[in-house]
């Protein structure tokens, strides 16, 4: 390097170990308390890779694409192990909160963090909007009691955890996680012994060979399945969480490189795993959309009661989403007002380290959401739902461009090297890049989900007007390419 390279080396060095210090101190700087251990990060990051997109939505992927949808879930997990990756070695060179934000102020420009921010807001928002009106649906079925009284009850208990402390939020999301894994693990056991032993009333057929012997291993053409891609990664949507814990993870040099390891095998047992054993029990060509994938396979096995197990469990996957919006939500608005980039009533905290106002104003809104769907049930609403999948992948576009101009800088030796570096320097994240974007052509490509394509450059035009608001009204919060 030059010498004056070397000196701004220095003082970036410099800059950025006081922006490490600040956000690393639980009684100043961002105020978070550090309360997620361990046990509730690996919980959370399992729990965030598995939802309702696999316990209902894989119904509608098997009509679709057949035995062939297994290989859409391999490709987008090992994009997904890319992505976070990815997210890793940013969060290793700075673990913050609301750390997708924090990146794109630094890395690409005050207005990417400013749209970054409200958009991962948004998804939140109208991912918790849809997940508590999904669970008050789903208690239907065992009550008959109004879909508004329980979305009233779950709303107000979920916001009142995750003001009560950030550890209660990682308990129930532990435990939420907890059911879910266990049932998908029970389901990959029982039809394991079906196999092997043949009981239960799909004992006789069961068999591999349906993976191939029903129109082959592509029964509708490999277009089909690359259709299908599109869904595959929405199931995969908040798989990112992880990065929102890093300001309250109690080691996260630690705890998080060891989470995001793990992506590879919860891919493979939770989705692949389980989908291969579903469909080596059940033919494939009985399964069709709108119906769980599991209660099909606990029905064609005779077991009564797996309707009502599945329901419990997509209850709580809906739950352990509607409770990380919860979290989410106020995290991104009290990073954009520290930043001047929101309005500085959301930066208050409680005296155990949470987001009030910005919880509040968010849980506020799920509230209103969920009116809405109850008196108007129609189109327009999943019009909003199938949005918020371009907010969520807005988020992987943003960590991978990132983490790519992150490494170009800190292999020029202008920032610090990363202790967790992501494989393949700056090349997998191209690559991972393309796939998203061939994600995108396939929704252009798609009547059901290309609204969400017209949606978003209008909900770019209105984040592109508040920014100039912003701009004439408080310069220097428009201004600002990091904290420093």
């Amino acid at each position: 390097m030059t010498s004056a390279q070397v000196e701004q080396h220095d003082k970036d060095s410099a800059g950025n170990e006081a922006v490490r210090a600040d956000h690393d101190d639980t009684a100043s700087g961002e105020g978070y308390q550090r309360g997620l251990g361990a046990r509730q990060i690996q919980m959370i990051a399992i729990g965030g890779a598995i939802g309702t997109g696999l316990f209902l939505g894989a119904g509608k992927g098997i009509s679709k694409a057949g035995p062939s949808l297994i290989l859409a879930y391999a490709l987008a997990g090992i994009v997904i192990f890319f992505i976070m990756r990815a997210l890793g070695e940013l969060l290793m060179y700075r673990p913050v909160s609301g750390s997708f934000s924090e990146y794109a102020r630094e890395f690409i420009g005050p207005f990417a963090g400013f749209v970054t921010g409200w958009t991962y807001w948004l998804f939140w928002v109208v991912t918790g909007i849809t997940e508590v009106t999904a669970a008050a649906v789903y208690m239907t079925y065992w009550w008959d009691i109004p879909q508004w009284l329980s979305a009233l009850v779950f709303t107000v208990i979920l916001y009142g955890a995750n003001l009560i402390s950030v550890k209660l939020f990682g308990e129930l999301e532990f435990w939420f996680s907890m059911v879910k894994v266990t049932a998908i693990i029970g389901m990959i056991l029982i039809c394991a012994g079906i196999l092997t032993m043949g009981f239960s009333d799909a004992g006789d057929t069961a068999s591999v060979a349906h993976l191939w012997d029903q129109g082959g291993f592509f029964p509708h053409g490999i277009g089909s399945t690359t259709m299908t891609l599109q869904m595959v990664m929405f199931a995969f949507l908040a798989v990112e969480l992880v990065g929102v814990t890093a300001g309250e993870s109690k080691d996260p040099k630690t705890v998080l490189p060891k989470a995001i390891n793990t992506v590879p095998w919860r891919i493979a047992v939770f989705y692949v795993g389980a989908l291969i054993m579903i469909l080596s029990v059940v033919p494939w060509t009985t399964f069709q959309p709108g119906v769980s994938p599991f209660v099909k396979a606990f029905d064609t096995m005779g077991m009564a009661a797996g309707a009502g197990i599945v329901n419990f469990v997509v209850l709580t996957a809906a739950l352990s989403s509607c409770n990380s919006g919860m979290y989410s939500t106020g995290r991104m608005l009290r990073d954009l007002a520290l930043n001047g980039q929101g309005p500085k009533a959301f930066t208050r905290l409680t005296r155990s380290g949470t987001p009030l106002v910005g919880t509040t104003v968010s849980a506020a809104l799920m509230m209103v959401g969920v009116w809405i769907n109850y008196q108007w049930p129609g189109e327009a609403f999943n019009y909003v739902v199938s949005f918020a999948t371009i907010s969520g992948m807005w988020a992987w576009i943003i960590i991978l461009i990132c983490q790519i101009r992150y490494r170009l800088k800190a292999d020029r030796g202008e920032l610090p090297p990363s202790s967790f570096r992501a494989p393949g320097g700056i090349w997998l994240s191209v690559f991972s890049l393309a796939f998203i974007a061939l994600v995108v052509v396939t929704m252009g490509m798609d009547k059901d989900n290309r609204v969400a394509l017209y949606g978003a450059p209008v909900w770019g035009l209105i984040l592109a007007a508040a920014y100039l608001v912003l701009k004439a009204r408080n310069p220097q919060g428009a201004a600002f390419a990091k904290r420093g």
